[in-house]
C-alpha cells in the first residue's frame, strides 16, 4: 500500500520545537509537490505548507509563516516539517500528503494523496 507514515509528534510547551518526518512506503516523492496539512479538534482540516520538487520553492499558511519551515529528502524519500515557537492553537493531528506533480502553484486546490495516519502534536501553556 502507498502512503506515508508520520512521527515526531508529542507534547511540548509553548515556545518549543519539534521536527515532525514524513517517510513515503510503497513509491518515490521525487517528482511530487509534498504538503503538510494539520486538523485540530472540532476544525475543518488546514493546509500548514507545501514545498515543490525540482527546486524545493516553498509555501506556508500565513498562520505559521515565520515559525514553521518544510524541508524534503528525496534520497530518504522523506519530508520534513520543522515546527517552532510554538503556540496552544497549533495542537492537532499533522498529516502530509502528495498533492500532485511539480509545483505547489495551487497545492490546496490539488487532490491530496497518500495520507499517512498522521501525528499528534499537543503544545500547553
Amino acid at each position: 500500500q502507498s502512503q506515508f507514515v508520520e512521527s515526531g509528534g508529542g507534547l511540548v510547551q509553548a515556545g518549543g520545537s519539534l521536527t515532525l518526518s514524513c517517510a513515503a512506503s510503497g513509491f518515490t516523492l521525487d517528482y511530487y509537490a509534498l504538503a503538510w496539512f494539520r486538523q485540530a479538534p472540532g476544525k475543518d482540516r488546514e493546509g500548514v505548507s507545501c514545498i515543490s520538487s525540482g527546486d524545493g520553492s516553498t509555501k506556508y499558511a500565513d498562520s505559521v509563516k515565520g515559525r514553521f519551515t518544510i524541508s524534503r529528502d528525496n534520497a530518504k524519500n522523506t519530508v520534513y516539517l520543522h515546527v517552532s515557537s510554538l503556540k496552544p492553537e497549533d495542537t492537532a493531528v499533522y498529516y502530509c500528503a502528495t498533492v500532485g506533480w511539480g509545483r505547489c502553484d495551487y497545492w490546496l486546490s490539488q487532490h491530496a494523496d497518500h495520507w499517512g495516519q498522521g501525528t499528534q502534536v499537543t503544545v500547553s501553556l
